[in-house]
């Protein structure tokens, strides 16, 4: 084992940002955009969970961040999901079965089809029978054993430079974020991701009011920030308001995001695009599709990113493990050589932040969950130079932090607003705006009313429609291109909704039976303080 952590140069904090879109239809039998969750579910969060264990198990120490946004969490929550995810790993299942078959005698594809059948079968193990389908359990206990910092994020990811014309929404997103943390994990974060790590000045503000401690942003939040920053973004600093800010280390980050320059492009890993949703004949998996009969990701991919050529070759899962520990080992002698040059340079242990979607790991970059368990183990038993740490720990160990304004920053394109308000999506915020005002409107004549249960459903109705309305979601869909039809449905219907309970509470006349559908619908925050708008 390498030295004791309190004997280390330098400190690494990784921190995955575990978040999808509220996406939840009870009115359908299958509904495509549910299968983002449960690929989510099957490709990243049950390798990491099952990981975690593995490690535990072994008695090798760990430390990682993972924010669990309020959407999530609460599709994780969700019994309907719950059992058609159940639904989804047997349908994964049987197709296996099927590929074992027709695949036997080949020695290239055989192999594979045992590998997903073997998965499929561990994956429906750990959701249904370790977890009773719940993988919040999963987390809260790492959480408690204390190898796991579990942060909130914006209640429906909501982008706050964007949400700054009404600050009582920016101060929605994060209240109620908080509540349902606390509701769903049992004790109120400290931390925050703030969406698309959006940061406009005031904003920790906010955070304090809620009892948030710190919150991560991009570099330049930090570097382009008053008065100029002594430790540039290896060491946290604190806002005037007290909070803590850290941010992203790019050189980090940039040799796991990068596709072209990174890790994950690299020609034996697995080649996403090459599906056999896709690639088989028709009829075979027809009934592995949704009720439209277009072909789409099914799970089952079995050639490897090959150069990046066309013409891909069969993939070698100990080809590309055997690379993913050398990545990890190459990640841990690039951070140490970091380490090194930075505590000359800085005449203190250095902090390197290292930030990432959670669903790069393992969705995205199908041996990304590897890499982690590779370089943790590395860390644990050979880096006598660097440890793993979290904010909570890193804070507790440090007393002395740089007074500093962060600057107005996201972590997108520019590292501003460009990809979240431009010409594909700007149509949406004078809607967004003109809602929050109602939304305020109607607290602010209600907050001081006695009672009244049908009334106060209404409101509540009101605010989570608004909610899912402003997730950030929807404009980055529509800046990408990919699915914009889906999310133009889904802001005009939630802005509709709202509107309409709008006018009934108004004129005091509601409507039980649409507002009983729209809350089985739209069900998320079931106890969601809609008086946080009369604030």
């Amino acid at each position: 084992m390498s030295e004791p952590y309190s004997k280390k140069q330098g400190n690494l904090l990784i921190v995955l940002h575990a978040h999808l879109p509220f996406v939840r239809h009870p009115d359908h039998d299958r509904f495509l955009e549910e299968d983002w969750l449960f690929e989510a579910i099957t490709e990243t969060y049950l390798p990491l969970i099952d990981m975690m264990r593995r490690l535990t198990d072994e008695g090798v120490d760990f430390r990682l961040t993972f924010t669990v946004t309020p959407p999530l969490a609460s599709m994780l929550a969700d019994q309907v999901l719950q059992n058609r995810y159940l639904a989804h790993i047997d349908r994964l299942i049987q197709l296996s079965q099927m590929e074992i078959n027709r695949t036997q005698g080949d020695s290239q594809f055989h192999p594979l089809a045992w590998m997903y059948y073997n998965w499929f079968r561990r994956a429906r193990q750990l959701f249904a029978d370790y977890y009773q389908c719940n993988l919040l359990t999963a987390l809260k206990q790492f959480q408690e054993l204390g190898k796991v910092d579990l942060l909130t994020c914006g209640s429906t990811h909501g982008y706050f430079p964007n949400m700054e014309e009404n600050r009582r929404s920016v101060r929605a997103q994060v209240k109620i974020a908080c509540d349902r943390h606390e509701e769903l994990f049992g004790r109120r974060p400290l931390g925050i991701w703030l969406p698309e790590c959006g940061y406009w000045p005031g904003d920790d503000e906010i955070l304090k009011e809620n009892g948030i401690l710190y919150f991560f942003s991009d570099a330049h939040a930090i570097l382009h920030g008053s008065p100029r920053p002594k430790y540039g973004v290896f060491a946290p600093i604190a806002c005037p308001s007290g909070i803590f800010a850290f941010g992203r280390d790019l050189e980090s980050s940039k040799q796991v995001w990068s596709a072209q320059e990174g890790y994950p492009g690299d020609s034996v890993y697995r080649e996403f695009y090459r599906d056999i949703g896709y690639d088989l004949d028709y009829n075979y998996v027809r009934p592995f599709l949704h009720g439209d009969g277009n072909r789409t990701n099914i799970g089952i991919k079995y050639y490897r990113i090959t150069n990046g050529t066309d013409q891909k070759e069969p993939y070698h899962p100990d080809w590309a493990r055997d690379k993913a520990a050398e990545h990890a080992g190459n990640f841990m002698f690039n951070r140490e050589r970091q380490v090194e040059y930075l505590e000359s340079l800085l005449k203190k242990n250095p902090l390197i932040i290292s930030l990432y979607d959670a669903e790069l790991f393992g969705h995205w970059w199908y041996e990304g969950p590897q890499f982690i368990e590779f370089l943790i183990r590395k860390i644990y038993f050979d880096s006598k130079i660097v440890k793993l740490t979290t904010a909570p720990e890193y804070l507790k160990e440090n007393s002395k932090f740089q007074i500093l304004t962060p600057s107005f920053s996201s972590w997108g394109y520019k590292g501003y607003s460009e990809f979240w308000l431009e010409g594909s999506n700007d149509w949406i915020y004078p809607h967004l705006h003109e809602a929050g005002r109602r939304m305020q409107e109607l607290a602010i004549e209600h907050v001081h009313e006695n009672s009244n249960h049908l009334m106060d459903r209404a409101l509540k109705q009101a605010a989570r429609e608004l909610l899912l309305a402003e997730s950030s979601d929807w404009a980055f869909i529509m800046k990408t291109g990919t699915n914009v039809s889906y999310a133009n449905q889904r802001i005009r219907t939630h802005l509709n909704n709202f509107l309409k309970l709008y006018d009934e509470v108004k004129r005091r006349q509601i409507d039980e039976k649409y507002l009983a559908e729209l809350e089985e619908k739209d069900n998320i925050f079931p106890n969601v303080d809609w008086r946080v708008y009369a604030s």
